[in-house]
């Protein structure tokens, strides 16, 4: 996918900016803190891990908020898989908190899960670096993270009812992973649109294959991003919409 268009955010609702605004602060904010201790975002998450191995669910059993039923967990691939990336959080929403009446895509192979509350719908996954500074944003294959496939535009409903609104086992990370997911709200809704298109477009070129069972095709979507080049973003649409021109 190209780089987001961020002249495309003055033609955001405002409220939508000062969400995106507030969040990257919170998000710059946990840095701060943990920086004060020499400590990062992914070393906050895995610090009473004796070995990290790869692959592995960090932290064991994922993050689970029993109110607003959003979850996360972070892992990672051999580094010659993902060059660059030290690893990645998934995020998803349980059907306990989507909204009344929103049901999984009609696809040919669908099985309702034995517990209705396991067709969980994957948002977006948060790759990192080693110093724990988010670098891409991505969207996978239903097989990648074992979910029930929902349509991009299902997908869009729960961005922002994603948050992790307590303290285990991390409250730095859990207001990070939260800030994340709304700080760059259009690159995530772009991103599981064009998820959708390219899933469309793999089967329509391969008629023999189950797509969403093809382990060739793994990313759907991805995106570089930067926080403080997303916050410099933000405040110029909301200058430009103030008809604040001023140098900044």
């Amino acid at each position: 996918m190209k780089e987001f268009d961020t002249e495309l955010f003055v033609s955001l609702p405002r409220k939508t900016l000062v969400e995106m605004s507030d969040a990257g602060d919170r998000a710059l904010e946990c840095h701060r803190i943990l920086n004060n201790t020499d400590d990062n975002i992914v070393g906050e998450l895995i610090k009473n891990i004796d070995t990290f191995y790869e692959w592995n669910h960090y932290p064991d059993g994922d993050v689970y908020d029993n109110i607003t039923h959003s979850q996360y967990y972070y892992h990672a691939h051999p580094p010659e898989e993902r060059p660059g990336e030290h690893g990645h959080f998934h995020t998803f929403i349980r059907p306990d908190g989507m909204p009344e009446g929103m049901s999984p895509a009609a696809v040919p192979d669908y099985e309702p899960p034995e517990d209705p509350d396991d067709a969980l719908s994957h948002i977006v996954a948060i790759s990192t670096d080693s110093a724990g500074l988010p670098i891409k944003l991505f969207t996978t294959n239903r097989w990648v993270t074992g979910e029930v496939w929902y349509t991009a535009a299902d997908v869009h409903r729960l961005i922002d009812r994603f948050q992790i609104d307590h303290a285990q086992p991390s409250w730095p990370v859990n207001l990070w992973v939260s800030s994340m997911v709304r700080l760059f709200d259009p690159q995530i809704r772009a991103l599981v649109a064009e998820r959708d298109r390219v899933v469309a477009a793999w089967e329509a070129d391969h008629p023999a294959s189950n797509v969403f069972e093809d382990r060739d095709l793994e990313v759907t979507s991805e995106i570089s991003v930067d926080i403080d080049a997303q916050r410099v973003a933000i405040e110029a649409a909301l200058d430009a919409q103030s008809g604040n021109t001023k140098e900044r």
